[in-house]
């Protein structure tokens, strides 16, 4: 029998299995993230990866909505989606931008990273008209993209590099930012030299008359537990959507709760005999008589294939084990412990039933992967159905 909860506002008639966004947590998480920092301290949300897998528009428009001045993407495609879907607000990219999107960038306000002088030089000889609004990025530890610091000659020759882009014609160095690889491990140490590093360049540029208005450092373990990276701007990521930086970062006095819950229907039950083999090989074989039940998610959803033998959902309030492999459509379940599990009973992927939870990390460590893998990972097959639990109605 189909149930209201499985249609939606349109009138569409709902999978068995979805994602459940609430914006309305979102919202909640968006405020007291912003409560860490000052007043006068920017708020950018990194929405790149369609919003860790929640989905970049209606988390971008809530974040928004609920204080955020800029927004953050990793790829050209995730700027453009967001401006097609009529959001205006300043949105920086994280990655590297080729010149033949300079202009497009330019015209359409959107923030490019330069990580090298070269860059610069080739942005700037494209453009024509617009200028392009640019943030500079120094690598002070991170390893992967940005101007390297060089202690060794004072930073002379990457202060000569900073300065040359920013007399470059076309460019309007609104930024300049850095990332933190370690900082959401306990011992601070290194995050914390980090920060002296980018301090340190900043008064240097200073004194040869250069100081961007917008200085930022501060990613979502930053923001929680180093006071001292927030400079201008803090850039949270992860924390958005109610998700630990890392097992070592303590959120449990920020009131930031999970925005996702993944649930699906029992499509299938049946009674097996001992030695009876489930799956794709045939990796498990039950020991004694029991009730297998066939959920509707498999790894073409990306709900991994490590999940085989040792995943757990949620029926009826108890956990359940995975046996077998997962399939690429399907996943096996062992409910012969529940009394009752039929056809139709909810079932929690991920997310709270009754009293029991099934949490990002538990499904990360159960994986041996981060729980930014865990949302990030979830492919489009599944439809993100959001509500709105301060509004009290879906949307």
């Amino acid at each position: 029998m189909i149930s209201p909860g499985d249609i939606d506002r349109g009138g569409r008639l709902l999978p068995q299995t979805t994602v459940d966004v609430d914006l309305g947590v979102l919202a909640r998480n968006v405020r007291a993230l912003k409560g860490l920092a000052s007043g006068s301290t920017r708020f950018m949300a990194v929405v790149k990866a369609n919003a860790y897998g929640h989905g970049a528009v209606p988390v971008a428009k809530t974040a928004l909505a609920n204080g955020a001045d800029f927004l953050a993407v990793a790829r050209i495609s995730e700027a453009v989606t967001l401006r097609q879907a009529g959001i205006d607000a300043p949105v920086l990219l994280f990655g590297d931008v080729l010149p033949d999107q300079a202009a497009y960038m330019a015209a359409n306000d959107i923030r490019a990273t330069i990580t090298d002088i070269e860059t610069a030089r080739t942005l700037s000889a494209g453009l024509s008209q617009q200028p392009l609004k640019v943030h500079i990025k120094i690598d002070t530890g991170m390893g992967r993209l940005g101007f390297v610091h060089s202690p060794h000659d004072g930073n002379a020759r990457l202060i000569e590099d900073i300065l040359a882009v920013h007399a470059l014609d076309g460019l309007d160095v609104e930024g300049i930012y850095t990332h933190l690889s370690k900082a959401d491990e306990r011992d601070k140490t290194h995050a914390r030299e980090q920060i002296r590093q980018f301090r340190q360049l900043l008064g240097q540029l200073a004194e040869k008359g250069f100081a961007p208005k917008l200085r930022h450092a501060a990613n979502s373990a930053g923001l929680i537990e180093l006071p001292e990276s927030h400079f201008d701007m803090v850039r949270p990521g992860i924390a958005l959507y109610g998700l630990r930086p890392s097992p070592e970062v303590d959120i449990s006095k920020t009131g930031l709760e999970p925005v996702m819950r993944i649930r699906s229907k029992i499509i299938q039950v049946k009674q097996v005999p001992k030695g009876f083999g489930v799956s794709y090989g045939a990796t498990h074989v039950t020991p004694s008589p029991t009730t297998i039940a066939t959920i509707p998610i498999g790894y073409a959803d990306g709900y991994s294939r490590q999940h085989s033998n040792c995943g757990i959902m949620l029926v009826r309030g108890q956990k359940a084990g995975v046996v077998g492999r997962v399939c690429m459509d399907f996943t096996m379940i062992d409910v012969g412990h529940i009394a009752g599990a039929a056809p139709g009973d909810e079932v929690v992927i991920m997310g709270v039933q009754e009293k029991e939870e099934i949490s990002a990390d538990i499904i990360a460590e159960l994986t041996n992967t981060i729980n930014y893998e865990v949302t990030a990972g979830l492919t489009g097959r599944m439809p993100r159905r959001y509500l709105n639990t301060e509004n009290s109605h879906d949307i």
